[in-house]
């Protein structure tokens, strides 16, 4: 099952369980939208709850928190999460702060999703990460998908929850295909928010990662297995809450770990997981942590500089490598 398709039926099975469900949004129905995720749903459910919106983001988010607070369930698809910044105001002044501010008398069941960060070739005002923007601010929740099992379970779970969610999709993953088992395809499946999943266990070192870089990160794994290193792949899933005590309970197993990211460095994901480690769990490490993420610059439109701006997999197999203390001494490089 392709990503796509996992997000396509995960909205299609919530839309028919619960009416209030609506998806709003640019060529989300006409079009089947951008990237065909919205497919067949203006058919089946027709124009007054899979809406065409003008480009206007801060409008219909505005609007959609507004249905939010009267009891529906938008989905608020933008386009790309850069230009979820037209409408930032509605997702963390509106959305997020709402439920404390009534002291928990109102609650905004609302999703905001869409494709987050790098993909090809589309310059910096399409590439940026906002993971941990998103993920710095209370009343929120942000989850990011790797695997259609998760794309399709954590939508569930994202439109189930009361409370706002920010669902950060990739582009380059849509058209990804993953094994998915009959309890995925179950109706009633869903991925609690909050958990991360071990992908593949290991003893010497762990790799959290999230979105496009779990692939990159298992990738790293099978290299690091021929060399005798054993890691373990933490995909993090939920970004917030961050699953603190599977991150903590792999790196006391391991004594080493290495965060991938494909956002910028400072204030990272990855700053927040190495704070929680060294919080937690400063006595286990044999290594100092070692943060792979995106260079600190715009992302570069030309190819060659895109590549360098973004992490490779061989970035975060030499990552792993200095963890464990195996790495080849620059000077015996040259």
């Amino acid at each position: 099952m392709t990503v796509r398709d996992a997000l396509n039926s995960a909205l299609d099975e919530e839309m028919s369980a619960d009416p209030k469900v609506f998806l709003m949004g640019e060529e989300v129905g006409e079009y089947q939208g951008a990237y065909k995720i919205s497919k067949g749903l203006l058919d089946k459910y027709g124009p007054e709850r899979v809406l065409d919106t003008p480009i206007t983001e801060a409008g219909f988010t505005g609007i959609g928190v507004g249905a939010a607070y009267h009891g529906l369930k938008p989905v608020i698809e933008f386009m790309t999460f850069n230009f979820s910044m037209q409408a930032i105001d509605h997702i963390i002044n509106s959305a997020a702060k709402s439920n404390y501010m009534s002291a928990g008398q109102m609650s905004v069941p609302i999703v905001f999703r869409g494709p987050n960060g790098a993909a090809a070739g589309v310059g910096a005002q399409h590439s940026h990460c906002y993971a941990s923007w998103y993920a710095s601010c209370p009343g929120l929740k942000v989850l990011a998908p790797y695997s259609s099992e998760d794309a399709r379970g954590l939508l569930k779970a994202a439109i189930r929850d009361p409370d706002p969610v920010v669902f950060l999709e990739n582009e380059l993953l849509y058209g990804e295909t993953f094994p998915v088992s009959a309890e995925v395809l179950d109706s009633s499946f869903c991925v609690p928010i909050g958990k991360a999943k071990i992908e593949r266990e290991g003893k010497d070192v762990t790799i959290t990662a999230f979105s496009k870089m779990v692939g990159y990160a298992l990738k790293a794994a099978e290299i690091l297995a021929k060399e005798g290193i054993s890691a373990e792949v933490i995909n993090l899933r939920s970004i917030r809450p961050l699953d603190r005590d599977t991150i903590n309970a792999s790196v006391r197993k391991t004594n080493r770990l290495v965060t991938v990211e494909e956002g910028f460095p400072q204030h990272g994901v990855g700053a927040e997981i190495c704070a929680s480690v060294v919080e937690e769990s400063f006595g286990y490490l044999d290594a100092p942590v070692e943060r792979i993420a995106g260079a600190d610059v715009p992302m570069p439109y030309a190819a060659n500089l895109e590549r360098l701006a973004v992490p490779q997999v061989e970035d975060i197999v030499r990552a792993a490598k200095r963890a464990c203390y195996r790495s080849v001494p620059m000077a015996a490089a040259a």
